[in-house]
């Protein structure tokens, strides 16, 4: 394995409760088949930290975890695979691991091996080494880690010293840390928490890699305008608060790795068991009022003094969200899928509805702001009452998508005498902030919307189905079929109604 494909980090350790807090950390990010490589000098607190590990992944603090130097191998039986700690110092031979059924043991196990140099080149190339050693300078108890990623580990071991690294920046390095979720993208979310209880989250969003190219040479996520980095939410998140809004703040961000510690705004939501709490809606939807009441800028400022320019909810971005739909969708409910002249006839058709939205005054549309990305915050005041925790994808589009999302919620039933209500007082707040706002216009936006956004989830949930392997999210279609056939009845969509009765009549069936 050439030194190019290998990702070094090296850790000062001011005691053993640090070598300990080291091999926890490890403990959670490896798992079944990984190979972990363990030297050091004599006390350096090997025994220590393989023993922390060890406890780590069978979830037991008191575990006896007596020392392999004698067995040559203790084998651990962890919740999800086997765990293998072996000392091979008293190999002469590799071959010699034969004999010890080294195979049969290590099978889907994790392998955490001291003296590996003894198994000659029988172990994997592809490893995460741990080197501890005792530094010459400093406190009797001090000890020096160095990790090192080797092939497939490195990005792993280059991963975790950058967290590390916006941790210390952010001064958290001393939290806790414990996975939350992650969503239907490539983020995932753990929340910290300090030895005095106070909390804050991690943001872990890595850069998007391109896709293949779809169409004009880009990618679906360039042409949909989704964001690439985390450099939006961090612009989205200062502007946001920057209008008197609840969004978290950010303590500390790594922009090139994607790394962010966020302000923690809790777990209090818009919904209960019976779904959702029509005063917090009421609140999400004032929230929506006064933004779009304002002339909203597409260019915001960072902290560090750069600017990010929002961009726009364009034609291109809104046509090719809905071909999802005959993408994934129709092959999902049909057998024999679309014909290209059908998909082209369904886009021209789309073309058509969706034009006069393009073209309208923009405004910062959140774009995913419905209950699961919004919360409650009861110990504030007014609209700062609403935490908005997921705005990354910001477009500058039309005012009615915002509010579409929070009243036809893909994963909430929102009854419809409800969003029929909250439609009008959000319309009257516009009109009370300005005598010209058009009601009319508004609502045959708001139904073009809702039947596109529907239309585009509908293709989104058959895709995660079929390529991401989260089947969960095919229990909200009905839901979602009920909004497309809500909105499908304005007569603004009536030439799109008409296809959907010829091609895909299921869709529009009353259930």
């Amino acid at each position: 394995m050439s030194e190019a494909a290998s990702e070094q980090w090296v850790i000062d350790l001011p005691d053993e409760a640090a070598t300990r807090s080291l091999a926890v950390m490890l403990a959670g990010m490896v798992g079944a088949g990984d190979l972990v490589t363990l030297s050091g000098d004599l006390g350096a607190g090997k025994t220590t930290f393989a023993r922390a590990m060890i406890r780590r992944l069978v979830d037991d603090e008191k575990l006896e975890t007596p020392s392999p130097t004698f067995t040559l191998m203790q084998v651990y039986e962890g919740a999800a695979f086997p765990i293998v700690h072996a000392d091979l110092y008293r190999i002469a031979d590799p071959a010699e691991l034969a004999e010890l059924g080294w195979d049969e043991a290590t099978d889907r196990a994790l392998v955490l091996v001291e003296w590996a140099e003894r198994a000659g080149g029988l172990l994997a190339a592809d490893h995460i080494d741990v080197a501890l050693t005792i530094p010459r300078e400093g406190a009797e108890t001090r000890r020096r880690a160095t990790l090192t990623g080797a092939g497939s580990y490195a990005p792993a071991i280059a991963r975790a010293k950058a967290i590390a690294g916006i941790l210390r920046t952010a001064g958290w390095a001393d939290a806790s840390r414990a996975f939350m979720l992650g969503d239907a993208s490539t983020r995932a979310y753990e929340r910290l928490t300090k030895p005095n209880g106070s909390t804050a989250i991690l943001m872990i969003s890595p850069p998007r890699p391109d896709g293949p190219p779809v169409r004009f040479g880009k990618p679906y996520s360039a042409i949909a305008r989704l964001a690439e980095n985390i450099r939006p939410f961090v612009a989205m998140s200062q502007a946001l608060r920057a209008q008197g809004l609840s969004a978290p703040q950010v303590y500390a961000a790594d922009l090139d790795q994607g790394y962010a510690v966020l302000e923690d705004l809790g777990a209090e939501g818009v919904v209960d068991a019976n779904g959702p709490i029509v005063e917090r809606y009421e609140e999400a939807a004032g929230v929506l009022a006064h933004l779009h009441g304002r002339a909203l800028p597409d260019l915001v400022d960072l902290a560090d003094g750069s600017d990010y320019r929002i961009p726009p909810y364009d034609l291109d971005a809104l046509l090719i969200e809905v071909e999802l739909l005959v993408e994934w969708y129709a092959p999902h409910i049909a057998r024999a899928g679309l014909s290209s002249g059908q998909r082209a006839i369904f886009i021209n058709l789309w073309r058509h509805a969706a034009l006069e939205i393009a073209h309208a005054a923009p405004t910062w549309t959140l774009r995913d702001y419905h209950s699961p990305n919004i919360l409650w915050l009861p110990q504030r005041e007014g609209l700062q009452r609403i935490g908005v925790i997921d705005f990354q994808d910001c477009v500058m589009g039309h005012p009615a998508y915002d509010l579409v999302s929070l009243l036809q919620d893909a994963r909430v039933t929102v009854p419809d005498d409800v969003e029929l209500r909250l439609l009008s007082r959000y319309m009257q707040m516009r009109r009370a902030q300005d005598a010209h706002f058009d009601m009319a216009a508004f609502a045959r936006a708001y139904a073009v919307l809702g039947a596109q956004r529907a239309t585009k989830i509908l293709g989104i949930f058959a895709r995660l189905d079929k390529r991401d392997r989260k089947p969960h999210y095919l229990a909200h279609m009905p839901r979602v079929s009920h909004y497309l056939r809500k909105n499908m009845k304005h007569p603004a969509l009536a030439e799109l109604r008409g296809w959907f009765e010829a091609h895909l009549p299921r869709l529009l069936e009353e259930r």
